[in-house]
């Protein structure tokens, strides 16, 4: 499978790419500030498809270029219901003085927007999906699970959004976030993943589980119970 993807916009968000081998047909997620060109670019070389954009989380970062990339090639939008207030009115979620930033920018919904719910699976372009709600960043913030073949064998992947990156954790001091509660969703929902499981962060290098439980300093003592 291709997983790939590349930093956008000012705030340097991963927008990812997933397809199966040789597929014509591929997912996106997040793209953020200043994403459609580049990605439009990445997919017309790749004569790839896009059949949906999945959102990891609603805070601008991630969701700034949805709707343009939605009405380009006529997909849905995947995100958590209780995020989805900020695909409309993004400034809810940033505070302050992210709102200046923003002020006098319309933002809209695609024209489809499909709820990821805790523990739905689901399928877009031939990829089989896992959700898990993980709030604390923000109260509808998601991991996406899916499993790729290696020659070692199958590997689970990641998509942890802002929930957890490579030796940090998501903040929880903007509209919506909670520290003791993003602890839980680590500890209830990442930590009882296999130690190979890579994980993809919404910033930063990838990882995985059993080097974040080795070396995070954030989840020291951390345990599901």
């Amino acid at each position: 499978m291709l997983v790939t993807g590349f930093p956008a916009g000012m705030f340097q968000t991963n927008c990812y790419i997933l397809a199966h081998d040789d597929a014509k047909e591929c997912v996106v997620v997040d793209p953020g500030q200043d994403a459609v060109e580049p990605l439009a670019q990445f997919l017309s070389q790749s004569d790839l498809e896009p059949k949906a954009v999945l959102l990891t989380h609603g805070h601008l970062d991630h969701t700034w270029s949805v709707s343009p990339v939605c009405e380009r090639y006529g997909i849905p939008a995947y995100i958590h219901p209780e995020d989805r207030y900020m695909l409309t009115d993004p400034g809810r979620g940033i505070g302050p003085t992210m709102n200046q930033f923003i002020a006098g920018i319309e933002f809209r919904e695609p024209a489809e927007v499909i709820d990821l719910g805790d523990s739905t699976e689901f399928s877009t372009a031939g990829i089989d999906f896992v959700v898990d709600h993980t709030p604390g960043h923000t109260q509808g913030s998601v991991v996406l699970r899916t499993e790729i073949a290696t020659e070692d064998g199958p590997l689970q992947i990641a998509l942890t959004g802002d929930t957890l990156f490579q030796g940090s954790i998501g903040r929880s001091d903007l509209p919506g976030g909670n520290h003791e509660q993003l602890l839980r969703s680590i500890a209830r929902k990442l930590l009882v993943l296999d130690d190979t499981t890579a994980i993809l962060p919404g910033h930063g290098g990838a990882s995985s589980i059993g080097q974040e439980r080795a070396t995070n300093p954030f989840l020291v003592g951390l345990t599901a119970s």
